[in-house]
């Protein structure tokens, strides 16, 4: 049997997000994960990355319980193509995707980030990093002949691999000594780091760095049930845990990531999370960079703050950052790096740190950010809160709304997509006017934002990952966007049908 990844998608409602294939847990059959794995390696052999066969393939996961079945169907995709695949075992997104570039092969992780616990995905990594978008497009393509006789009913295999599939500690040990061969053992001493751990993937491996380089670091409430942590939109019992925490005990920060610990969260000494385009700014900074790439959604203090001598706006997603950072080399900066509103920080160049070199890292990481942002507050003789509060004054809130249809999601953009800006801005107005005030820009890098002449925001955009409508606003206080983004959720909300 022959079929296009393009029917598969159709098909099974098992569709590209960022960097991969994402959908209901359920929907991902053995027969689907099977499909987009031997989908994945064509395309790599098609383009010439890959020789047929023989080769390793990394595979990684997280923790949901469907993880382990979809490890399973990416190994036997591997296999049956003649490929080695590599169990590199439960470990975070940045650490299978550091273990392939450095062993120049593909590399995959099942996950499904930040979304609920019945959805997961698998994340394809190139031998250079993270597919782009031009690649998602080659897999489309792809037309894959498949045994049918292998699966029951087209969706579970009538029997596993026989031989045993062996862990290997290689990726797991290469990414805990990208940080402790780099940062020296005792730059964090004295300091004492929270670390909530929940169902993050990388909960013992954060927690190995952070000791190994000296922090009195304490675990905190680990779970053995999946949780989806949102670092765009952070949980309300996590702020109350955070600001528990830091009201029962003296922290100088509370670290934390997502489900597949690709994305941070961190919060100052008093238990406030930090927006993540807000710590990466921060993280930015500390690591010298000269050019820095982020979607058009984060917090306009990039600009504003003057500590970059470039900096170039993308559309939301890492595939668009890694594409601008890449351009932003070419061009002749020298640290390039990139950060996401999810915190994800991405970087593009060998960076020279303590007389060593902390190498290039082109896909989201939560670790560089726990480092960089309490770093630099040591450096500066600071706690966060101060970091925060010497940025201009630009805030940032986001939030979304849940089991929101995509085709409801378009008809809303489409409102501000007429043809004629005098009557996009004049529905913007209709909409938001009475919060904002008059609107005089509209941006359509990706989903709409517009901009008032009180020089706040108001951004509207689809998720690419799950059925959710998702709304920015900036302010030049926490208060008001927080207020903005209320109110705003209020507005959409009253959209749904």
């Amino acid at each position: 049997m022959e079929i296009k990844v393009q029917d598969l998608m159709i098909r099974s409602g098992v569709k590209f997000g960022t960097s991969g294939a994402r959908g209901l847990a359920d929907d991902m059959t053995d027969f689907v994960c099977y499909m987009y794995t031997r989908g994945f390696l064509q395309y790599l052999e098609s383009v010439g990355e890959l020789d047929a066969g023989g080769t390793e393939v990394a595979v990684a996961g997280d923790l949901r319980q469907s993880t382990d079945r979809i490890m399973q169907a990416v190994r036997r995709a591997a296999a049956d193509m003649g490929y080695t695949p590599v169990n590199c075992g439960k470990l975070p997104s940045p650490a299978v995707a550091l273990y392939g570039i450095v062993n120049h092969i593909p590399a995959i992780m099942v996950t499904g980030s930040h979304i609920p616990a019945d959805r997961n995905g698998i994340k394809f990594n190139k031998s250079a990093g993270e597919i782009l978008k031009a690649d998602e497009a080659g897999i489309r393509r792809q037309s894959v002949n498949v045994d049918e006789t292998l699966f029951e009913d087209a969706k579970s295999f009538v029997s596993l691999l026989d031989e045993k599939w062996i862990l290997s500690g290689a990726a797991r040990e290469m990414y805990v000594r990208r940080y402790l061969d780099v940062f020296p053992s005792n730059c964090l001493e004295g300091k004492r780091i929270g670390v909530y751990q929940h169902s993050a993937v990388g909960r013992d491996i954060i927690l190995e760095i952070v000791k190994g380089l000296g922090a009195g670091a304490v675990a905190l409430d680990r779970s053995d049930t999946f949780i989806p942590v949102d670092t765009e939109a952070i949980r309300p019992e996590d702020v109350e845990l955070a600001r528990k925490w830091a009201a029962e005990e003296s922290y100088d920060a509370i670290i934390s990531t997502d489900g597949d610990s690709d994305r941070p969260l961190v919060a100052d000494e008093k238990g406030r999370w930090l927006r993540g385009d807000v710590a990466g700014i921060l993280c930015a900074k500390y690591l010298g960079a000269e050019a820095v790439c982020t979607p058009v959604s984060c917090n306009s203090a990039v600009e504003k703050s003057g500590f970059f001598h470039t900096v170039s706006r993308t559309r939301i997603g890492s595939p668009f950052v890694i594409a601008s950072m890449m351009e932003a080399s070419e061009s002749g900066a020298e640290v390039v790096v990139g950060y996401e509103a999810n915190g994800g920080f991405l970087i593009n160049s060998d960076i020279s740190l303590f007389g060593k070199t902390l190498r290039a890292l082109p896909t989201r990481d939560a670790v560089i950010i726990h480092l960089c942002v309490i770093l630099l507050a040591s450096k500066e003789g600071k706690k966060l809160s101060d970091l925060i509060a010497d940025l201009p004054e630009r805030y940032t809130a986001s939030d979304r709304l849940k089991n929101f249809p995509q085709e409801q999601s378009k008809s809303i953009l489409e409102l501000f997509d007429s043809g004629d800006a005098g009557k996009d801005r004049a529905k913007a107005n209709d909409l938001f006017g009475a919060l904002c005030g008059s609107c005089h820009d509209i941006d359509r890098t990706d989903g709409v934002r517009m901009t008032f002449d009180s020089d706040e925001v108001v951004h509207l955009r689809p998720s690419g990952n799950a059925p959710e409508f998702r709304c920015y606003n900036e302010a030049a206080t926490a208060e008001r966007a927080g207020e903005l983004n209320t109110a705003c959720m209020k507005i959409l909300a009253s959209m749904k049908s």
